[in-house]
């Protein structure tokens, strides 16, 4: 089977779930967040008192995890996880897990199961067309400036703009210099600055590199 697989990546408050939604739904495709598998592991770890510093027990961990992830929701060994997730206690703990090589090489097996069993999909994180899916059909690097995404977390979720642009910086810089699958952008990517644009005006922007 022919998988069509639309790789989206980039950091924190980039636009990258609102656009993958939005454009899976104009493709008939199914959308999958990779960065809520993470976050769901790290919920995961934190619920049983793991130490996030053993990397082998969070490794086993992530291997034998019940995972859901989808646009309905996140559940993790059926407990639902939705809005745990996305609260401060993840949050400041997810890149840690993200770090974790075992975890990784867990997590991108699922990731390729998940688009084989559906033909593909529009599927955003932070390694997608680096190593996940290096031959996807267009792979895009979603960017804005750093106040811009702080707003847009601020708008989300509420609080302090100038603290959470000072923890996205920081989260940039742990994704970017991370060994195992570093955030980056993918060869044979499209930078797409979102800063300034509405979310028609990104998709108008992906629909053209679509029929190019």
């Amino acid at each position: 089977m022919n998988m069509r697989v639309i790789a989206i990546d980039g950091p924190a408050g980039a636009g990258k779930s609102t656009i993958a939604k939005a454009l899976a739904a104009r493709l008939g495709l199914e959308y999958l967040d990779t960065g809520a598998m993470y976050r769901a592991v790290t919920f995961a770890a934190l619920r049983e008192g793991l130490d996030l510093d053993d990397m082998e027990a969070i490794t086993v961990l992530s291997q034998r995890l019940q995972l859901d992830v989808s646009e309905r929701g996140v559940s993790a060994d059926g407990v639902d996880a939705t809005a745990a997730i996305r609260g401060t206690e993840v949050t400041s703990n997810v890149s840690k897990v993200a770090a974790n090589s075992g975890v990784r090489t867990e997590l991108r097996a699922r990731q390729q199961a998940w688009a084989a069993e559906r033909g593909g999909g529009v599927i955003e994180g932070r390694d997608i067309g680096s190593v996940v899916f290096p031959d996807a059909e267009l792979k895009l690097y979603l960017t804005a400036s750093p106040r811009t995404r702080a707003e847009r977390r601020v708008a989300e979720a509420g609080g302090d703009v100038d603290e959470i642009e000072k923890a996205i910086a920081a989260r940039d810089h742990l994704d970017s210099t991370r060994s195992d699958s570093p955030l980056t952008e993918a060869s044979g990517s499209v930078l797409v600055d979102t800063t300034g644009l509405t979310i028609d005006e990104v998709l108008a922007r992906i629909v053209v590199l679509l029929q190019q």
